[in-house]
């Protein structure tokens, strides 16, 4: 009852944040402006490296945002935001409708990179062995859809919904099928303070509650959902 009561006061705290207005780009114009994503994000917003996001069937309202906070340096990314600079408000419209009608591809089933499935030693001198990617799948669908109550991790479900779908018109973003590395690194960024363009830096107050082990754990769980 207390993780449910959780969840929803988080989705109607939430529900309040003031969102963007949908886009009325055309996907036409922003595929042509998007020819110049293709090497990063594919040439369908499907990007193949693990460090680049896929931008396929990403909600244009969180795409406008993005773009904008990188526009105006309240995202930093050398690239993004020298390219985003480099657009006006209707081809950023454009961009994100073109990308908002693709769909994003599945990933093949995540792996632990050689380095992470060794044991390690814990802080008392104990070697503590190390979660196989079955068992992190596992730990990584219960803190989707439960969060932690006792350390007061909110569960993803409230704002990407059961499938990682998002929200269009909070512009709470699709996190489904997302690159795994990319997520990993999304949420430490939010954890030390890297990102902070959240509204209210919602995402910041969750990851940094959150271990190295549950954020690899709910990120290889996202990337495998469909």
């Amino acid at each position: 009852m207390n993780k449910l009561l959780l969840t929803a006061s988080l989705a109607l705290a939430f529900s309040g944040i003031s969102s963007p207005l949908y886009a009325r780009g055309d996907a036409e114009a922003g595929k042509s402006h998007a020819a110049a994503c293709a090497n990063c994000h594919g040439s369908d917003g499907n990007s193949m490296v693990g460090s680049f996001p896929k931008l396929a069937q990403q909600h244009s309202s969180y795409l406008i945002q993005q773009l904008n906070a990188f526009k105006s340096g309240d995202r930093k990314n050398p690239i993004m935001s020298g390219i985003a600079m480099s657009l006006d408000e209707q081809s950023i419209k454009d961009i994100a409708a073109y990308y908002a009608g693709q769909k994003i591809s599945a990933n093949p089933e995540p792996t632990l990179p050689n380095n992470d499935d060794d044991d390690e030693p814990s802080e008392t001198g104990e070697t503590v062995k190390q979660k196989s990617m079955p068992e992190l799948l596992a730990q990584g669908a219960d803190l989707y859809r439960n969060g932690d109550l006792t350390r007061e991790v909110s569960a993803c479900i409230a704002c990407h919904g059961p499938s990682g779908d998002g929200n269009l018109p909070a512009a709470f973003p699709l996190i489904k099928s997302q690159q795994p590395d990319y997520l990993i690194k999304t949420l430490n960024d939010f954890k030390t303070g890297a990102r902070t363009s959240n509204p209210d830096n919602i995402m910041r107050m969750i990851a940094q509650k959150m271990s190295e082990e549950e954020i690899k754990a709910v990120s290889y769980r996202i990337s495998t959902m469909k």
